[in-house]
């Protein structure tokens, strides 16, 4: 195991300084080369001069000028810290030349600056006040330049600086004599060439022509560049690749592999790596062109993952390298931009899911055709891991791979291997065409990801291999994913496929189209659009893919170090991947392979009290006892139902129940024992019972443990009736506290819904009287001869409610599926079919938000009844409410609370009779007296939405006057409403599936039921005609297409079943779930056996205080 290296961090402070610093410096980069190049020499600076010229930046239309400044600008970017010292000399000379310009009336200018005038005293003077601003800046921000330069820059710098200044005296004395001039010129042309790069005016040398004052100029700026690059050079990587650090990352993979399709490609040999302090992450990066540059996520736990890119960055700025990471996930993505990085989308990788790829879809024609072509052809494929490949084919597959490349570079650095036929690497899959004779034409080889996952990692098919060969081998390896244990694929990544994608869109925009021309002119050297095309054919699930950077400054430097390692832009010098594993390593790493993430990986941390009563199981086990033993039949009675006669006199019974706590007296033990809200006292005694029987209780029983006692009814000294325990047994072992009377935590209590009912007994009160209440409604509508049918629950067509439905597929029929959000089609289908009043009670789903009114799933009751309208449905609420009410209290009340009141019960509430007439309010009325003034379908537009903005209404783009006008009765009237009220008569524009109103044009026959400002059912007269219910779906699938989530869509099979005719009927639905809350005047997730809870990172414990451990 490599030790993790700790890198000395910095104070965290803001980047922002630097980056600004940065900048600033590039900004004057670009200027002094644009100045340089358009040769223009001017006696005085200009306007842009003069102003760097007060920042103390040193800009002018000299080479010296940009030379200087980009290396300034370098270094900058890698944060070294001769950078900063840099800046600093341009600022202590700023105050050097303006105290010359403050303390002297004449300032003797050297002849190199003759030519370039003054600023002028004024513009000295305050160069040099900002100059100590400027310094004392940069004492601020030192400690974020802490990058160092090579050891030992110093003398390959004076050795080229040397080098270059005697080759380029040589070639001037050469150049002066070939031209036949006096070589006694050759001072005469340096001092030339240095002043001409300086900026100074050349002056006129008659006798050598200006040809040879250019190539000894080159010479020299060569010479001086050459020398500064190989001063200001980064730091070479000391975590480069070793057998143990290859052995580290394979551990990590084995455990968190699964997370990210290229985690294999981290064990790529031209790769460095710096671990988390911890061990339990890394990120494998490599140096080029000054980058240090990541790929794909870290390696190892995500809850570690901001230690090791701390570590990589920390490291980053110790060395001078700048940072980038590229083909993160979207949750690297989000570590790195957590980090302070800056975020850009790259492109989109392509997974493909066996279980939905078949190619019997009418979309998958071009890959079936394709695959028909090379089967005809004669091709078999074969796929194996490489294991299983001997050597010499293996070596064959190669040679045929590096052949069939033509000479060109090996691309991949994120997204590719870098090596082949290695014996650490028996876990590849191998996929080969061969014709039929025999030789190969196809070869698609994959890495692991994770435990049955894989990612591709190389594609080569033969230059006159058949057509569709490449198909062949993707169908056919998707054809034998499942015996092969394989659930899905990363194909290939499409660099920038939302512009190739936005752009191929009807009606895109034409900067769109333009750049996807753009990147169409570089299709002949990348293959970007091409690749694209060939992928999604394939109908892929896209990933996508990030590009994570420091400085926008620097991004420029780490797309041309990202295009050079991934192979797109010629490189001089590549790190070799030839390094390899001796013959125990290999061992090692097949070990790691075998072992994966074993299952003790798997548990979650166990706190000490749980170790020690599995310990207390396993004592039960060796002394012949049974923790978990088979059921021994029905106790006598439960602790809440023993009889108030049996304690006056001694009664035998056996009870089952769980221990709350324990109190040991030596002879005699005393333990509470509960049922739901039951509890009793047994007593222990060794004198009854024999001492070995005791001391086994004491030894083994803890609280939360469920056990089975036979007593006799009894009373302790004190006179507390006590069960007098002869005999007892282990029902079954609690291994985890359970914390009596400790257990508050909201979050907590709904995690865990086992505890928490146990702790809680109320709660299962609740529970008792929602299967009450259920069932007096079944009877309700039994006895009214209402008929039970169950409708399906998976539905191929979103409709029945306005709604955002869950999505699934099957894999039987290859079909998007969803959830049911309504019941509604089906039922009506059913009344087509002649089947009376009907009913259906069940659950419905529907992807919003779960708060204290709403469940993800939840219950409802919907009810038809043929030849009704809504005003009958009007009266069976009623019925069906009151029912209810009877059932939980006795009699027709409820009570009533408001939004603002806590739900805590109806212990204290104050019941409300329901008994009487229900009102009957017309929604526009409703409306009306909430906003003060009439409103109706002929409103003005912008009335209304001024109505809406006046009370805070929030509004959509699409809404017409019946929905503003709904969204004022949701936010004005709903929340108002206490008393059980029907507002009735809506517009039709909210009620895509509601009759027209018989009397009132443009609104349609629909209530709703609001009680204590809750909507708890709705009810229809029923829209039969068919012509105009396809019209009304036909809106509802166009806002669909538009993007309305919660749109439906055209159903055919419940038209063709409403074109046949439907009989005039009144539907209802009701809420079962908010029902039952507003009689219980608790919180809906209380009336929810396991009510919706956002899944934790991992599993926890619960500890005596009821903390998670």
């Amino acid at each position: 195991m490599v030790r993790p290296r700790r890198v000395a961090h910095a104070p965290q402070r803001s980047q922002r300084s630097a980056r600004i610093l940065t900048a600033a410096y590039a900004v004057a980069t670009v200027v002094a080369l644009v100045l340089t190049l358009a040769g223009r020499h001017r006696p005085h600076p200009t306007v842009v001069e003069e102003f760097f010229g007060l920042l103390n930046v040193p800009v002018a239309p000299t080479v010296v000028s940009v030379v200087l400044l980009g290396i300034t600008t370098r270094a900058l970017l890698g944060r070294k810290r001769i950078g900063l010292w840099l800046v600093a000399a341009f600022q202590v000379l700023g105050i050097a030349l303006g105290s010359v310009e403050l303390f002297r009336s004449q300032l003797q200018i050297d002849a190199m600056w003759e030519t370039r005038g003054s600023l002028g005293r004024g513009l000295d003077v305050a160069a040099a006040l900002v100059a100590v601003l400027v310094l004392w800046w940069l004492w601020r921000m030192r400690e974020q330049f802490t990058g160092k330069l090579q050891r030992g820059s110093w003398w390959p710098a004076l050795a080229v600086l040397a080098a270059g200044s005697i080759i380029t005296v040589g070639a001037a004395w050469l150049l002066i004599g070939a031209v036949g001039a006096p070589r006694s010129q050759v001072r005469a042309v340096v001092a030339t060439v240095l002043a001409a790069l300086g900026g100074v005016s050349r002056r006129s040398l008659g006798l050598i022509p200006p040809w040879v004052i250019d190539v000894v100029a080159v010479l020299a700026t060569l010479t001086i560049l050459g020398a500064l690059l190989l001063f200001v050079a980064s730091a070479r990587p000391r975590s480069r690749w070793s057998p143990d650090r290859e052995l580290s990352l394979r551990r990590l993979l084995s455990v968190h592999g699964a997370a990210d399709s290229l985690g294999y490609f981290a064990t790529r040999r031209d790769k460095s790596s710096v671990f988390s302090a911890d061990g339990r992450a890394a990120v494998t990066y490599r140096v080029i062109g000054g980058v240090s540059l990541a790929s794909a996520d870290p390696i190892g736990d995500p809850d570690a993952w901001a230690g090791a890119i701390a570590a990589w960055r920390a490291e980053a700025r110790e060395f001078g390298w700048v940072p980038a990471a590229i083909g993160a996930s979207e949750r690297a993505a989000r570590s790195y931009a957590a980090a302070g990085m800056q975020v850009l989308l790259m492109g989109d990788e392509a997974i493909l899911d066996p279980t939905r790829y078949d190619l019997r879809r009418t979309s998958m024609s071009d890959v079936r055709h394709a695959v028909k072509r090379a089967t005809r052809a004669g091709l078999t494929v074969q796929v194996r891991r490489q294991d299983d490949i001997a050597a010499p084919e293996l070596h064959s597959l190669t040679q045929h791979a590096d052949a069939w490349r033509a000479g060109e570079v090996e691309r991949g650095f994120s997204m590719a291997l870098g090596r082949s036929d290695d014996p650490a690497d028996g876990r590849i899959l191998h996929v080969t065409a061969r014709d039929g004779d025999g030789e190969l034409v196809g070869l698609l080889s994959f890495v692991p990801w994770g435990r049955n996952g894989l990612s591709l990692d190389l594609m080569r098919r033969a230059p006159d291999a058949p057509s569709g060969v490449t198909e062949l081998m993707v169908s056919e390896l998707m054809a034998r994913a499942h015996s092969l244990g394989v659930s899905r694929v990363s194909l290939n990544f499409c660099l920038f496929r939302g512009v190739f994608d936005d752009a191929s869109r009807l009606g895109s925009r034409p900067l769109t189209r333009l750049n996807a021309s753009m990147l169409g002119l570089f299709d002949r050297f990348w293959q970007l659009e091409r690749l694209h095309r060939a992928t999604q054919k394939y109908e892929p699930q896209w990933s996508p893919r990030f590009l994570c950077h420091d400085d926008t400054v620097a991004l420029p430097q780490v797309v041309l170090a990202a295009g050079a390692v991934e192979g797109f832009i010629p490189w001089p010098h590549r790190r070799s991947t030839s390094g390899s594993l001796d013959a125990a390593q290999v061992r090692e790493v097949v070990r790691i392979d075998e072992a994966g993430a074993d299952a003790q990986s798997l548990e979650p941390r166990r706190s000490e009290q749980f170790r020690h009563r599995l310990g207390t199981l396993e004592r039960l086990r060796r002394d012949g006892s049974d923790g978990y033993p088979v059921g021994a039949g029905q106790p006598s009675t439960s602790i809440g139902s023993i009889p108030a006669e049996a304690w006056r006199q001694p009664t035998a019974l056996d009870v089952v129940g769980r221990v709350r706590d324990v109190r040991d007296h030596g002879s005699v033990v005393f333990a509470t024992l509960v049922d739901g809200a039951a509890a009793v006292q047994l007593l222990l005694d060794a004198a009854v019972m024999t001492r070995s029987r005791l001391d086994a209780f004491t030894a083994t029983v803890d609280s939360g443990d469920l056990i089975r006692v036979e007593a006799v009814t009894g009373a302790s000294r004190t006179g507390t009736p006590s069960l007098l325990v002869q005999a007892w047994r282990m029902e079954a072992k609690s291994l985890h506290p359970i914390p009596f009377g400790a257990l508050r935590d909201p979050a907590l209590r709904a995690r865990q819904r086992s505890t928490d009912l146990l702790v809680h007994p109320s709660e299962i009160a609740l529970l008792r009287t929602r299967s009450e209440v259920v069932s007096a409604i079944r009877r309700l509508l039994g006895d009214e001869d209402y008929l039970e049918v169950e409708t399906p629950m998976l539905h191929t067509v979103h409709g029945g409610a306005t709604a955002r439905p869950f999505r699934t597929y099957i894999n039987a029929y290859g079909l998007d599926l969803s959830l049911r959000i309504a019941p509604e089609l089906y039922l009506k289908r059913l009344l087509v079919a002649g089947m009376g009043p009907i009913f259906e009670l069940g659950r419905n789903f529907r992807n919003e938000g779960a708060d204290a009114t709403h469940n993800p799933e939840f219950t409802s009751l919907e009810v038809y009844q043929p030849h009704g309208d809504y005003t009958s449905m009007r009266l069976l609420a009623e019925r069906i409410v009151r029912q209810a009410a009877w059932q939980v209290h006795g009699a027709e009340v409820m009570p009533l609370p408001t939004r603002d009141t806590a739900r805590t019960g109806t212990q204290g509430a104050e019941l409300v009779d329901i008994s009487g007439e229900w009102p009957v309010i017309p929604v526009l009325e409703a409306v009306s007296e909430a906003v003060g003034r009439r409103v109706d379908l002929d409103t003005d537009m912008d009335l209304l939405i001024g109505l809406a903005q006046t009370h805070d209404v929030a509004l959509r783009p699409e809404m017409g006057a019946g929905a503003v006008i709904e969204a004022l009765y949701g936010e004005l009237v709903e929340p108002a409403t206490m008393r059980p009220t029907f507002y009735t008569d809506f517009p039709v524009e909210t009620s895509p599936l509601t009759h027209p109103h018989r009397s009132q044009p443009g609104l349609v026959e629909r209530w709703d039921l609001v009680i204590a400002g809750v909507e708890i059912g709705t009810a229809y007269s029923e829209l039969t005609d068919p012509v105009d219910q396809r019209a009304r779906l036909t809106e509802q699938s166009l806002k669909a297409a538009a993007g309305d989530v919660e749109a439906m869509e055209v159903d055919e099979d419940f038209l063709l079943a409403l074109e046949l005719g439907m009989p005039p009927s009144g539907g209802l639905g009701l809420g079962i779930d908010r029902l039952i809350m507003l009689l219980t005047n608790t919180a809906i997730r209380s009336v929810l056996t396991f009510p919706f809870v956002r899944p934790a990172a991992g599993r926890t414990e619960l500890t005596e205080a009821g903390t998670w451990s």
